[in-house]
Order: C-alpha cells, then sequence, then structure tokens
C-alpha cells in the first residue's frame, strides 16, 4: 500500500508522531485526531487442489515466470470462509467442493495478514480476468517457497504427510 500523506478526515498534511510507543503518521489539524495504524490487511489464500494436482495461477501484472497461490483480498462484510470460495470462483470459474482451514501467516513485506485455505474442486478451470495462466503441480512434486504463501503450502504438505 502506498504510503499516507494526507489526512483522509481534513486533508491535512500528515507528520510522524510516536503514539504507543511507535512511530505513526498522524493528522496536527486542531481538533482532528486522525491516526493512521497502518494495520495489517487481511488476504485470503487458497491452495487448490483439482485432480491430484495443485494449480498455481500467474496474474497478468506478475513476471512471466511467477506463479503463486489463488490469493485476494477479505472485503468488509465477508467471512474469511465466503471470501476464500468467492476468489476461486472469480478466478478459475468453479465453485469450492470443500475448503478446510490451514492457519494464519503474517507476510510483513506486504504488511498482509494471510488467512489460508485448501480449497478442493472438480471440473473446467476457465480463467477470471486478472490471470495469465495457471499451471498444475502434481501434489508430489510441489514445493514450499520461503515468503508470502509459501508457509501455508509447508505446512500443508506436512499435514498431508502426517494423516498417510
Amino acid at each position: 500500500m502506498p504510503p499516507v500523506h494526507f489526512c483522509p478526515q481534513c486533508g491535512t498534511p500528515l507528520q510522524t508522531a510516536e503514539i504507543d510507543g511507535r512511530p505513526r503518521q498522524c493528522c496536527a489539524a486542531a481538533g482532528c485526531n486522525y491516526i493512521h495504524w497502518d494495520n495489517p490487511i487481511p488476504v485470503v489464500a487458497a491452495i487448490v487442489e483439482l485432480d491430484g494436482a495443485v494449480i498455481l495461477a500467474r496474474n497478468k501484472n506478475w513476471p512471466e515466470k511467477m506463479f503463486g497461490l489463488i490469493t485476494g483480498f477479505l472485503e468488509k462484510g465477508e467471512t474469511p470462509d465466503d471470501a476464500v470460495r468467492r476468489e476461486v470462483q472469480e478466478e478459475l470459474g468453479l465453485d469450492a467442493d470443500a475448503i478446510e482451514f490451514i492457519g494464519n501467516y503474517p507476510f510483513f513485506e506486504m504488511n498482509q495478514l494471510l488467512v489460508a485455505y485448501h480449497v478442493a474442486i472438480h471440473g473446467e478451470i476457465v480463467l477470471g480476468e486478472e490471470l495469465a495462466a495457471i499451471k498444475r503441480v502434481p501434489i508430489e512434486r510441489l514445493k514450499p517457497w520461503t515468503i508470502g504463501t509459501g508457509p501455508a503450502v509447508r505446512d500443508w504438505l506436512a499435514a498431508r504427510r502426517d494423516r498417510a
């Protein structure tokens, strides 16, 4: 998220002040009291399983070889479960047969809190407008990455091994 420079309530330039022991952007206008807390943004992530493979997707704005999980922002008035179902429908054109919560993961680099799920689907994928491509990775060949949604993949693979 880009830095905030002006108060969204009154338009006054923000200044940095120590609040609750941390530097925060706040409004200096008399009586305004606006503080930009810069809290993490909730994002849902789906490990989408179809026919023994995990579906990885490439967003249209990503580099050619970069693929990741299906992800999206939690919207106002939406539960994380509903959000992950919506994202799978929007990006792959399929309804979730079942979802299983994996865990919560901080993604400090993007100031996000990832809420990860395993999502089972069936049918023919139809790419949503945000995606450029998908690839199917057999579960036994899936390798977790170190940041972002990678720890969720790691935990999901470990739980599968533990159940086997």
